[in-house]
């Protein structure tokens, strides 16, 4: 059981590390995948990446990844070659970790293109490379909530392994307990790696989550109250029943919007 005083030292751990400068702009430079699958490994959500953000993908340096805390994160991007590319940018989802640190992120082909002025995409593909500004911004899934995922790894009833799918605001889940339904019995899960978390000690019967969701120097409890049904299946989805739309306060001095 997860006892009080451990997870409110927890949040403010988590609290007192935590970056409130994701809007802040932020100058840097980005490649892309020649293949778009490449960037949807070390997050976990393997095919499903490309349904949540129509393949407009990124694989992000570690300070971006935060251990894997950070996918499923949104950032703006926009290629500074106003030849070719247009003010708006391209919105991505971080679903891998870059590990060239050259650039803080290599996009989807499909996403690199997309920053591109209207009939230069391919011009801008065949940079390779280019001068790039970002910010962090609010994933939004509209009608959606945030959903788990059982993976093919659990073993019911002593092993369960879930994905994190949909996670919407300006966010990061830090830590997840669960508990039988009605229970106040919490277990701790452990972040496997990416948006994967697991735990040996299962309870019985339904299952509800509790998670603890940062949003810049913001921090707070959510409680899905009834997730998994007793007789939870593997490879299923699952909806939460809760909505994540926080957004992080800024704490940057000073915070240059880019005149975004």
């Amino acid at each position: 059981m997860a006892q009080p005083h451990f997870l409110c030292m927890l949040l403010f751990l988590v609290l007192s590390s935590a970056t409130a400068c994701d809007r802040c702009v932020h100058q840097s430079k980005a490649s892309y995948f020649s293949d778009a699958a490449a960037s949807s490994g070390a997050c976990g959500f393997g095919s499903l990446a490309l349904t949540i953000s129509g393949g407009h993908l990124a694989a992000g340096v570690s300070s971006l990844y935060k251990q894997g805390a950070g996918c499923g994160a949104c950032f703006q991007i926009r290629c500074k070659d106003s030849k070719l590319c247009s003010s708006k940018g391209t919105k991505v989802t971080l679903t891998d970790l870059n590990h060239n640190n050259q650039t803080d992120f290599v996009l989807t082909s499909r996403a690199f293109m997309a920053m591109a002025n209207k009939g230069k995409g391919q011009d801008v593909l065949k940079l390779g490379i280019v001068d790039v500004e970002y910010k962090r911004m609010p994933c939004e899934y509209k009608n959606q909530n945030l959903a788990v995922r059982v993976e093919e790894s659990s073993q019911k009833p002593y092993y369960l392994a879930i994905k994190l799918l949909y996670q919407g605001g300006q966010t990061e889940i830090v830590a997840i307990d669960v508990a039988q339904v009605g229970s106040s019995n919490w277990s701790f899960m452990t972040r496997n790696y990416g948006a994967v978390w697991d735990t040996s000690r299962v309870p019985n019967g339904a299952l509800q989550f509790r998670f603890v969701v940062t949003s810049g120097y913001d921090g707070k409890w959510v409680w899905a109250k009834n997730v998994l049904p007793a007789d939870w299946k593997i490879g299923v989805i699952y909806d939460s029943g809760v909505q994540i739309t926080d957004i992080a306060q800024e704490g940057c001095s000073p915070c240059d919007d880019g005149n975004w």
